[in-house]
């Protein structure tokens, strides 16, 4: 298929993020709500700098629901997908793709709701 817009492909992914979330259960739904879902096409250098691989597919940043403090005025949580990992992740098949971007979608949610490595594994989200 080759290069893609990148447009389409955040359209995809944000198609992708609103089934998925569709699809969870009521109060994971409103639990997540709080949590933002930005698009980017690939880590940036803050990120690298953090000792994260170039070739990270998603990640979460801030307070888990656990730690949230609902009166804190700091940013808040958010899931970052990185589109083009995700893509070359996927052999360039928009099938798999949406499927790569609902796992790690649901990996980095877990993270939010609390979840570690270890948790996230034993629910087939590692």
């Amino acid at each position: 298929m080759g290069a893609l817009h990148p447009r389409q492909l955040h359209q995809w992914a944000a198609e992708s993020v609103a089934r998925t979330r569709a699809r969870l259960p009521k109060e994971l739904q409103s639990a997540s709500d709080p949590v933002v879902t930005l698009y980017q096409s690939s880590p940036d250098q803050t990120v690298l700098d953090q000792g994260f691989e170039p070739d990270l597919l998603g990640l979460f940043e801030g307070a888990s629901r656990l730690e949230a403090d609902p009166t804190s005025l700091d940013s808040p949580p958010r899931i970052i997908l990185y589109l083009d990992n995700l893509w070359d992740l996927a052999g360039e098949d928009p099938k798999i793709f949406a499927e790569e971007v609902r796992t790690t979608y649901l990996h980095e949610l877990g993270h939010f709701l609390g979840f570690d490595e270890d948790d996230l594994a034993l629910r087939n989200l590692d």
